[in-house]
């Protein structure tokens, strides 16, 4: 049997009774603020019952039992409905935090009118708590609460039934107004539920056609269709296939009152480009045949999100970018191209004054993405989502708040090293003008007037990564001072040489030298003049050449006839 050791056992001892050593009340009371020792109830549960029943008693009367603890005694007392109610029990050293002034013996200053309570560290201790007097900031803080429980709850229900209904008005079917002078037959509702579904229209010969509806609704002040209209027509769109992706979302093909249309679908995240993109294209005197042309903006609910779409002309060819991936152009083609992509950017910059003016938009993101070739090869500017326009009343740029950037590879050194005047709309003007001569050389490298015909790239592709940052473009085009190669052959074609002249000139490093853009549209004219003047004068040539020919003839059978 193994013997415990008397020393241990001594140690064990000590603890127990050192460690439990402060003896405390320990009940609960309740009495009448107007009888203070009229005591209706008292309660002693889970407490000692000392062996002398007056050990317990305190001045208003009251007997309470005991507790051990290794911590403090507490006490409170509160003031309710007319009852004074105590509280008297111990608090282990364990509970106690933060040590020094534990939370437990602590009131708030606030509520000290009706409640207090405190800890002391001495046998059978109680504590004189005593109510504070209320004060005036109490009672207006209690008024304050009764005021917010009452008017927070009819807010909230008022704003939640605003939403819901203006959520059922956005999402039915709107009725009771004309959209177009002709009547509407043998047409297919469209569900577009399903945004990847596929459907159909019937397009009677009494129905307004896309080209019809847009020339009786459109004035040419580039402000779309009536909002009525626009407000709808997601719900009349048939999407029919994606045609391409960027960073702002999916453009789809689609058919629309006979006609197919480009559908531009914004997540609901980007919010904020989709508005000022719809916002820019609904300018007024912006319409214009080498702009986009903007149809309507609305949103269309999905369930779990938000889809914004932007509803513009479609055109088959698609980019500029996609075009000279896969053609080549010719000489005239070529100046043709040029020629319109100036001619849409000099309307996008010019302020037009006047009642129903315009005011002067510059592009930020021009590049051959962003530039759609139509049926007869001339193009069109689109993408506005990060345009400026300037406030020729007051000379202020009105640029937008969010935080995208223009394309790296396009952007001018003044914009690569941060050192553009941004209040000033000249420098806008100037850097969309780099970014034109970067895409005349994309064009002219894919001319077939070139003895050397090369195969698309885009500027800067031997130099750069394909997708580059910005302090790669700085390098490049600030520091080294690199521009795209144009090779020799391209000077040996008088064409082509004026065409490499004007990129030079537009892409100079000095924003002030570079070429404005009306005159760069003119240069384009002159350009294209010389090459119908060529065009003339061969044809001039070929039919004297045919005369001679007819004449030759006509001399050699006259002396066959005299033989």
């Amino acid at each position: 049997m193994k013997i415990i050791d008397p020393v241990f056992l001594l140690v064990f001892i000590l603890n127990v009774y050192t460690v439990k050593s402060l003896e405390c009340l320990c009940g609960i009371s309740e009495v009448p603020v107007t009888d203070p020792y009229n005591i209706q109830k008292l309660e002693k549960d889970n407490c000692e019952i000392p062996e002398n029943e007056k050990k317990g008693c305190v001045e208003h009367g009251a007997c309470y039992g005991t507790c051990q603890t290794d911590g403090f005694c507490f006490k409170s007392i509160k003031r309710e409905d007319g009852i004074i109610r105590r509280i008297y029990r111990c608090l282990a050293k364990s509970v106690l935090k933060p040590e020094g002034q534990p939370m437990h013996c602590h009131v708030h200053d606030g509520v000290t009118s009706s409640f207090q309570l405190g800890c002391c560290n001495t046998t059978l201790c109680d504590l004189p708590l005593t109510f504070s007097p209320p004060t005036k900031d109490s009672g207006d803080q209690d008024r304050l609460i009764l005021i917010l429980s009452i008017s927070v709850p009819i807010v909230t229900l008022t704003l939640v039934s605003l939403i819901s209904i203006l959520i059922y008005k956005q999402c039915q079917p709107r009725f009771g107004y004309q959209v177009v002078s002709r009547p509407i037959q043998n047409n297919v509702i469209i569900d577009l539920g399903n945004s990847r579904s596929i459907s159909s229209q019937m397009v009677d010969d009494s129905q307004s056609t896309l080209k019809e509806m847009l020339e009786s609704t459109c004035s040419g002040s580039g402000a779309g269709l009536p909002i009525l209209v626009q407000r709808s027509i997601a719900r009349q769109v048939s999407l029919l296939e994606c045609v391409g992706k960027g960073r702002y979302g999916e453009v789809w093909k689609g058919m629309w009152r006979g006609g197919y249309v480009a559908v531009k679908i914004f997540s609901s995240r980007d919010e904020k480009s989709w508005f000022r993109e719809s916002e820019i294209y609904q300018t007024v005197m912006l319409r214009h045949e080498n702009i986009l042309g903007f149809i309507a903006s609305d949103n269309k609910d999905e369930g779990i999100m938000t889809q914004l779409w932007l509803v513009t002309e479609f055109y088959e060819n698609g980019s500029l970018y996609d075009y000279l991936s896969r053609h080549t152009v010719s000489e005239e083609q070529c100046i043709r191209m040029a020629l319109s992509i100036a001619t849409g950017l000099a309307h996008l910059h010019m302020d037009i004054i006047g009642t129903q003016g315009k005011p002067g938009i510059a592009h930020r993101d021009l590049k051959s993405r962003n530039i759609l070739v139509k049926r007869d090869l001339s193009c069109a500017i689109a993408d506005l989502g990060l345009c400026v326009k300037h406030n020729s009343v007051t000379d202020e740029v009105d640029i937008p708040i969010n935080n995208k950037v223009g394309t790296k590879r396009y952007m001018a050194p003044e914009l690569l090293n941060e050192t553009i005047n941004e209040k000033h709309f000249d420098s806008w003007k100037r850097a969309d003008v780099y970014s034109v001569g970067l895409v005349y050389w994309e064009i002219v490298r894919r001319c077939r007037a070139s003895s050397l015909h090369q195969e698309y790239q885009m500027p800067f592709y031997d130099v750069v990564s394909p997708d580059p940052s910005i302090e790669e473009m700085k390098e490049v085009v600030c520091i080294k001072r690199l521009r795209p190669d144009c090779p020799d052959e391209w000077n040996e074609n008088e064409k082509l040489k004026s065409m490499v002249k004007l990129m030079k000139e537009c892409w100079f490093e000095n924003p002030t030298s570079r070429l404005a853009i009306l005159r760069l549209k003119k240069n384009c004219v002159q350009i294209l003049d010389s090459c119908e003047d060529v065009k003339k004068m061969s044809q001039i040539l070929e039919e004297q050449e045919q005369e001679e020919e007819e004449n030759k003839l006509m001399n050699s059978d006259s002396g066959l006839v005299k033989s």
